[in-house]
């Protein structure tokens, strides 16, 4: 098993669909719980996706209760990504397995999710600001996630062209 991120009902499609193109360049699954604020494939989030949705592994869930039968039956840890989180997201300790819940832009999720959340970080961010785009924030917390674990493979992409120097 590998890392994967999941969407709590996303609000903005091209937030969606810029971390289904970061899920499918690293190998990831993306979990998107529904109901989405928009039709999942619609312009927005093809637009943001790219050519790289049809190499992403994208699993629906009809319902949070649906999403969270299928990571306790994957004995999968969830990781919410919160502004109420306690730790900093640089200060846990990933495990290669981890799914990394994302909030809805608009709201977070509701107290039931985060009762269930094995646990709860944060970016820290300066005094005054509320928070980042959770596109942004999604790959910030990916890159430290991938970096503990070794999920970055080491390899280099190498079918593109080398810089010019």
């Amino acid at each position: 098993m590998t890392l994967a991120l999941a969407l709590y009902q996303p609000d903005i499609a091209q937030n969606a669909g810029t971390l289904a193109r970061t899920s499918a360049c690293f190998g990831l699954s993306l979990h998107i719980i529904e109901p989405a604020g928009f039709p999942v494939g619609d312009a927005g989030f093809r637009r943001a996706g790219m050519d790289y949705l049809d190499r992403a592994a994208i699993t629906r869930h009809a319902s949070f209760t649906a999403f969270e039968a299928w990571r306790v039956h994957e004995r999968r840890r969830l990781v919410l990504c919160t502004t109420r989180g306690a730790v900093a997201y640089t200060a846990l300790a990933y495990l290669p397995d981890d799914v990394l819940l994302l909030g809805r832009e608009s709201a977070g999720v509701p107290e039931p999710v985060h009762a269930v959340a094995d646990a709860r970080i944060a970016i820290p961010l300066a005094e005054g600001a509320r928070s980042l785009n959770v596109a942004l924030a999604g790959a910030m917390i990916l890159g430290e996630a991938l970096r503990q674990t070794g999920g970055f493979g080491g390899g280099l992409i190498t079918d593109r062209p080398a810089p010019r120097a």
